[in-house]
């Protein structure tokens, strides 16, 4: 069974049987900033389990795309050793919120497994947790599986919780015999061995746990199972690896293709060519759903992911750049169950280019460092490279530790590896406190919020208008802050900072890339500022208000009005990035996707996927289109749709988001169709003016737009125009004529030019010529010239030409020059090399910054430092003699 038909059974299987299929979420977590990833189906259902949000069936089915990589599930460095690991996976899953427990779960799992998947029955077995006699015998009773072969497990293999408190429960197991022609063996040795294999797991959740560890029964039990495709995968298709299954193969075949080698031949190639296929689908499907390379967070693992891909890609051979090519041969397996892959193909291709082009230069540059770093330690007769230096290259610099030791061990050097241990566990335990610091203000929310799903979801209508007076809204809870953490109250007081939940409301909530709504709340003797605006994701709006006049109070009657301007300047903003992202298209093409939004009052930003960046006929062109729309003042369309109508009229759908069955759709007729819940105008001539402001690289393969509408585009353009009317005055270039202003700037410029290397000349000739100025002083210290001077200000790579002229006049010795210019003094130190054996100019600068307020460092031959005390640069190079002397009787 091919791995298609084995999702497309999975779920036709469960719809037959009452179950709503479910689209997979994002493999970024919606509104869950606890989880990096989205790592098991249920994660998309995490709220409805907690009993946050209703469901909008007892019963859902999915096919999920899921990461691990990060905290307790973190498989990274299994994936290419071993036969099952991955980063990226499928997981199948069934779920019943309070609908059917245990004993549909179980039969529907049994017939599954050997009525459609026709998985012999004598090759299977399940586990339970120990103290579930029920799930036992109804193992006993539905399945033809003998006593022996239901075991009871212990709570480390069998009982699941969501977290130290909250929903857990005990949970069944089904294994696989890979190999029912070999004589049994025992448990243990099977499990471990590989050979008894679990397939799909069946969690039931029927308690709560409490603070103290108390179990109490959930008034209503649930179900949520999980079963890896790429396991089911490999038994169904009888190979002894995920590896070996359709999933994979094409695309080890296409990567040892590129490499020269063949799958299967050497087992140390082949286990570099299973990290690329598997690090493909991981970086493909993060990039897809928004996720951008980077140095933090989510960004940070994905560049991670992509570079362990290139190390191995560099031991099968490749000097350049080969993962992106891989790219179509992972559309070709996968496309069809993800159309994502196919929508962001072209801008994943250029992103996974330009991290490999980056990843190869860091590489050779972190290698010369490496190199620098030996040569400076091999004349002090030391043979170990600091922890800290190579922690700090392969924490900021990206260099792979295994690169550093090569290095190091072709030069017959040493790592600390205890130094390096220490570094690293730092910087975990910093980010380890980090995380604790977000997930106890995350508890301390969620204490202030116990009993949330008791709130109905606020009733929105500020899409119609902005005011709500005539049909008050009411307060239905109220929370402050003491000593940093939130709790609720039944009254704000008059200078009270505080949050309000009502029961409907006109103010926005922060969504997609739109600021939240602020403006007031009124009520019989009192007043609030609304601050700012925010939801969750069961639809409950958060007010964060600043009580001005009277006490709020649960319960009580209040009038709404939001900030009208600033509303519709955000209106004007978040429209015009609509018609900024289609004329993008329309200019660079098609493989332009949103990869980020900022809609605010006094200004949009606009981040897009593309390879490089827009020269200036391209921004003009977009620009143009964009006003062209507003000047047409196109009636703006807003519709409710079901989501495959909205997708099959054309609508844009920006990958990471989640959509459920009914969506909005906003569209300027003629031009632009999007999916999207945010504020717009009604009509495009609304937004008056469109201007951008800039266009810049935030991430490889991402540019960013940042630019102004309306009375903010006005207020630039009249700045501009002032300040181009001032700069015209003071260079007496007669107005208007804009060709003969440019030739006169360019004369301007072109005279700069010259004086500047005029006095770079008379500088170096004062510095270096025969007759030597006031000031100068050549001497001798035990047989050692020096020459010590204070120059001219002049820019650094002046100060280092003049160190390294005065160095070849005098032949051998040592020259120090300082400078003084805007409190700042600058030291360069130039050692001939005949001496850096006895003097090195690195210690030298040091010792002497010191004396100015300052530091700094080098090689032995040439050194540089600054300081911050222009009045003690006479005695600093005063101490030039007495350094070196203290050098030389070493």
């Amino acid at each position: 069974m091919k791995s298609a038909d084995i999702r497309t059974s999975f779920v036709d299987f469960f719809r037959a049987r009452g179950h709503r299929p479910v689209p997979s979420s994002p493999l970024v977590p919606q509104g869950d900033p606890t989880l990096l990833f989205t790592n098991a189906g249920m994660v998309q259902f995490k709220d409805v389990f907690l009993g946050a949000r209703r469901p909008d069936s007892p019963r859902a089915v999915s096919v999920q795309k899921c990461m691990r990589v990060s905290g307790k599930h973190n498989d990274l460095e299994n994936v290419g050793p071993s036969p099952r690991h991955h980063t990226f996976f499928e997981m199948l899953g069934n779920f019943s919120f309070g609908d059917y427990f245990k004993e549909d779960a179980i039969r529907f799992a049994w017939e599954l497994v050997t009525e459609v998947w026709k998985i012999p029955a004598e090759r299977l077995s399940a586990t339970v947790f120990e103290e579930d006699d029920e799930a036992r015998d109804l193992w006993l009773r539905l399945s033809t599986l003998p006593p022996e072969r239901v075991r009871r497990c212990g709570a480390a293999d069998n009982f699941w919780a969501m977290g130290d408190t909250g929903p857990c429960g005990p949970c069944s197991e089904i294994f696989v015999d890979l190999h029912p022609e070999e004589p049994p063996v025992s448990w243990e040795e099977g499990t471990d061995a590989g050979r008894y294999l679990e397939i799909w797991n069946l969690v039931f959740m029927q308690y709560e746990r409490d603070a103290e560890g108390k179990l109490a029964p959930l008034p209503k039990p649930s179900v949520d199972t999980g079963a890896g495709l790429e396991r089911v995968a490999a038994v169904l298709q009888g190979v002894g690896s995920n590896y070996d299954t359709d999933l994979f193969q094409p695309i080890l075949h296409a990567a040892a293709d590129l490499a020269g080698a063949k799958y299967g031949q050497d087992p140390e190639k082949d286990v570099s060519l299973r990290v690329i296929a598997d690090h493909l689908r991981a970086v493909s499907f993060l990039l897809a759903d928004g996720v951008i390379p980077g140095n933090e967070g989510r960004g940070y693992v994905l560049r991670r992911i992509l570079r362990r891909a290139v190390r191995h890609g560099m031991r099968l051979g490749f000097e350049e750049p080969f993962l992106h090519k891989l790219v179509p041969v992972l559309g070709e397996v996968m496309g069809g169950a993800y159309l994502e892959l196919a929508a962001t193909r072209q801008a994943s291709i250029a992103t996974i280019k330009a991290e490999e082009e980056k990843f190869l230069s860091t590489v050779a540059n972190g290698a010369r460092q490496v190199q620098e770093e030996i040569e400076r330690l091999r004349p002090l007769g030391q043979t170990t490279l600091p922890g800290a230096m190579v922690f700090r290259l392969y924490d900021t610099y990206g260099l792979p530790l295994e690169v550093i030791r090569e290095i190091a061990e072709e030069e017959r050097f040493k790592i600390d590896e205890a130094g390096f241990g220490e570094a690293l566990e730092a910087q975990r335990e910093q980010s380890r406190k980090a995380t604790a610091e977000v997930q106890n203000r995350l508890a301390a929310l969620r204490e202030v919020l116990r009993g949330h799903a008791e709130l109905a979801e606020t009733h929105f209508e500020g899409y119609e208008r902005t005011e709500l007076i005539e049909t008050p809204a009411e307060v239905v809870r109220l929370a402050t802050w003491r000593e940093g953490a939130p709790v609720r109250v039944s009254t704000l007081q008059r200078g009270q900072a505080g949050v309000a939940v009502l029961d409907q409301t006109v103010f926005y909530a922060e969504s997609g890339g739109e600021v939240g709504d602020t403006g007031e709340i009124r009520w019989d003797g009192g007043r609030a500022r609304v601050v700012d605006t925010q939801k969750d994701n069961s639809g409950v709006f958060f007010h964060f208000i600043e009580v001005e006049e009277g006490s709020l109070s649960r319960h009580t009657k209040v009038q709404l009005r939001v900030g009208h301007e600033r509303r519709l300047a955000i209106q004007r903003n978040h429209t015009a990035t609509h018609l900024l992202h289609a004329a993008l298209r329309l200019t660079l093409g098609k493989s332009v996707r949103q990869a980020g939004s900022l809609v605010a009052p006094d200004r949009l930003r606009f981040d897009f996927t593309y390879h490089r960046g827009m020269f200036r006929q391209e921004l003009e062109a977009t620009e143009d289109l964009v006003n062209e729309w507003i000047r047409r003042s196109v009636a703006t369309e807003i519709v409710q749709r079901s989501y495959q109508e909205a997708i099959a009229a054309g609508a844009m759908a920006l990958f990471g988001e989640k959509y459920g069955e009914r969506v909005r759709t906003v569209a300027v007729p003629g031009f632009s169709l999007e999916l999207c819940g945010g504020c717009h105008v009604r009509n495009s001539g609304e937004i008056g003016l469109f201007l951008i402001e800039s266009e810049r690289g935030v991430a490889s393969g991402v540019r960013r737009i940042e630019a102004l509408t309306g009375t903010y585009a006005l207020e630039e353009i009249r700045r501009q125009r002032t300040a181009y009317n001032e700069l015209v005055l003071r260079l007496g270039i007669r107005s208007g004529d804009y060709e003969q202003q440019l030739h006169k700037a360019d004369q301007l410029r072109q005279r700069q030019s010259e004086l500047e290397a005029e006095m770079r000349r008379l500088r170096m000739q004062l510095v270096s010529g025969t007759v030597s100025p006031a000031g100068d002083e050549e001497t001798l210290v035990d047989g050692v010239k020096i020459l010590v001077r204070e120059v001219p200000p002049a820019p650094a790579n002046e100060l280092r030409d003049m160190a390294d002229a005065l160095r070849s006049k005098i032949g051998s010795g040592v020259v120090v020059i300082g400078t003084r210019s805007d409190g700042n003094v600058s030291l360069v130190a130039a050692v001939s090399k005949d001496l850096t054996g006895r003097v090195k100019a690195g210690e030298l600068v040091k010792k002497l910054s010191a004396l100015v307020g300052g530091g700094g460092g080098g090689r032995p031959d040439f050194a540089q430092a600054g300081g911050k005390d222009p009045e003690k640069l006479p005695e600093a190079l005063a101490a030039v003699g007495e350094a070196v002397r203290e050098q030389l009787g070493r």
